[in-house]
Formats: structure tokens, sequence, C-alpha cells
């Protein structure tokens, strides 16, 4: 699938711009970390641009959000593998198998650091991704109380795809400063 037929595909089902930046920012993430592994980044970026195309037909249920994105992308033929990594990167959906691939891995950290990134970003004076240092997403990965949505153990699966959290934050980062606006 072309990027626009996807993002045509994402504002389709999903109306809201905070959810749609998420998926932007998943993306170029995405797209990041298969250039630092050697992979490819039209695959690893449609992985992180479509991964929520299902979070609004699901209302974010965790036991259904990722099920309905599997119907959706098979009927426009995405490839399997993207799918796959789109449908266990929710680990708590009833489909009775774990992540074991380097997509798999690098979608579910990937696409969970954003929310550390906008978090932390919300904290400076001007709010702005560009203003966030890697240290300060490394140390606000310890405080349990901060973000206290974000699944630390997600972002920490990178270490499974052979990056320390400081390399992953410092590649994540750096994507999103590349795409905010």
């Amino acid at each position: 699938m072309e990027r626009n037929k996807a993002l045509e595909l994402l504002n389709e089902y999903v109306k809201n711009p905070k959810m749609i930046s998420h998926c932007l920012a998943s993306e170029a993430v995405m797209r990041a970390l298969a250039i630092r592994l050697d992979e490819n980044p039209d695959k690893w970026g449609l992985a992180g641009l479509l991964h929520d195309v299902d979070v609004e037909v699901t209302n974010a249920d965790p036991l259904t959000h990722s099920m309905e994105s599997v119907k959706i992308l098979d009927k426009q033929r995405v490839d399997p593998e993207i799918i796959e990594a789109i449908m266990l990167h929710n680990e708590n959906a009833s489909h009775n198998q774990k992540r074991s691939k380097k997509l798999h891995f690098a979608l579910a950290a990937g696409e969970t650091i954003t929310g550390l990134i906008f978090a932390t970003a919300l904290v400076y004076p001007d709010k702005k991704i560009s203003s966030v240092k890697t240290k300060s997403i490394t140390k606000r990965m310890k405080e349990k109380a901060f973000a206290a949505s974000v699944k630390r153990e997600n972002i920490m699966e990178c270490e499974k795809i052979g990056l320390s959290l400081e390399e992953f934050a410092e590649i994540s980062l750096k994507a999103m400063i590349d795409i905010e606006v």
C-alpha cells in the first residue's frame, strides 16, 4: 500500500487530531528505526502509521483494539507482516500470539515511546518536542507516576531489537522533531 492511500485510510477511520498526530509520530519513529536497523523504512513506516486505524471503531477497548485493524487492513490487501505487527502491538487483545519478530518489538516500543515524548514536551514551557532532551526521556522512564498510562515494559522492548534505551530514545526523539510542525 502506498503511503498516500494509507493516510487516506487512517483519516477515514480516525478523526481525533491527537490520534492522527500519534500515528504520524509512530510512523516517523518506525521509519527511523528501520533505517537504523537496515530494514525497509516504507514497510515499517506503514506499520507505525496504521497501527491505530481501529482505535475509534473499538473505542480503544484493550480486548478488541487491533483486531478490527486486521479486518480493515486485510480488505485493503496490506502486507501480512504489517498486519501481524499491528495486531500484536496490543498485547491485551485475544489473539493468542506473542511478539516474536523485530518488527513486532519495534512497533510496540516505537508507538509507546511517542506518548512518553509527547508527555515530556508538555512539561516544558514552550511545550515543543524540539525542546526535549534524550536525558529527560530516560529520566521520565523511571518516574512511574509521570505519564502513568505509558507502558514502560513496551518501551523496553527496544532491547529486543538490539538498542539501548538511550539510543532508542534518541532515535525516536529525533524522528519526532523532524516532523514537528
